[in-house]
């Protein structure tokens, strides 16, 4: 488990509490791979903070190489990282979290699944 002291902390993280921080994927993907029909998915949440450009956690995984239900949790959950209120930063209004999804479209998103959540739950056009 991630300790409340940090999944709250007001300020920014240091070294060892960011590094705690990403473990989460590892939790996620140890308690849903206990079920042999949740391993598609355990691999999944494994993967959701990769990023398309490869920039991303635990593995680095690029492009492609990074499971399709990994794309889409990440889009999902950064979106609602984005419009929910932290403890460090205020939410993000849609028309703001829009404009950071179609920023990071290529980047941290695959642009297919981008435009899709763009225009099917955000009913805006990406360009």
């Amino acid at each position: 488990m991630i300790k409340d002291n940090i999944l709250n902390k007001p300020g920014k993280l240091s070294e060892q509490e960011w590094n705690e921080m990403k473990r989460h994927t590892d939790i996620g993907y140890k308690i849903i791979s206990s079920s042999f029909n949740m391993l598609e998915l355990a691999d999944g949440i494994l993967s959701h903070h990769e990023r398309w450009d490869g920039t991303g956690y635990p593995r680095g995984l690029k492009g492609e190489a990074i499971p399709r239900v990994a794309r889409i949790i990440a889009l999902a959950d950064s979106y609602d990282a984005m419009i929910s209120e932290r403890p460090y930063r205020k939410a993000l209004s849609e028309e703001e979290a829009f404009a950071e999804i179609r920023e990071n479209a290529g980047k941290q998103f695959e642009p297919e699944i981008a435009r899709i959540f763009i225009e099917k739950v955000l009913g805006k056009r990406l360009s």
